[in-house]
């Protein structure tokens, strides 16, 4: 594109900030241990990049624009850091799907796959990991679940029903 046709002051727009995952209103911001501890130590990397781009004065309007983003992510940060509500997954009822779980669902007869997930805040979320949300609909439809437990999901277009086979609690994989 030719430079013609591109405003003068480009440089000069407002970075937009990526927002941090969904947190609904009034919902507290559980966190495992291993979550407080990638919380910590995103900040620790956000503060070391701040401190670069502070540093590196080759150009000053890319410099503004990265410490402008920067210092959003790091407000964002802060918030959760500030909110979050530490559950140790071994305070929680081994029997009953809580907060922290790995939980195995196998479905009823021969239908469906089984599924494995742990129960995690949601900065620590990540499907490929097999971690989720709290506040997801499938987190939500098996909180207080107890071991051997029959639950309808209603996740798709039909209704499954699945067992719950098994639930554990390990701080290190959460």
């Amino acid at each position: 594109m030719s430079r013609a046709f591109t405003k003068e002051d480009d440089s000069l727009e407002a970075p937009i900030i990526p927002s941090r995952a969904a947190l609904p209103p009034g919902t507290p911001n559980y966190v495992t241990p291993v979550g407080l501890e990638q919380l910590r130590q995103e900040l620790t990397e956000l503060e070391a990049a701040r401190s670069a781009a502070e540093a590196n004065r080759e150009n000053e309007a890319d410099r503004t624009r990265l410490l402008t983003l920067l210092n959003g992510q790091l407000s964002q940060l802060q918030a959760r850091l500030n909110t979050a509500r530490l559950v140790d997954p071994r305070s929680q009822p081994a029997q009953e799907v809580r907060f922290g779980a790995t939980v195995v669902l196998r479905p009823v007869g021969s239908k469906g796959p089984t599924r494995q997930f742990t129960i995690v805040g949601v900065d620590e979320a990540s499907v490929a990991e097999g971690k989720v949300a709290f506040v997801a609909p499938i987190a939500r439809a098996v909180q207080g679940a107890k071991l051997g437990q029959r639950l309808t999901l209603h996740l798709g277009a039909k209704p499954e029903e699945v067992e719950v086979g098994s639930i554990t609690y390990d701080p290190g994989t959460s």
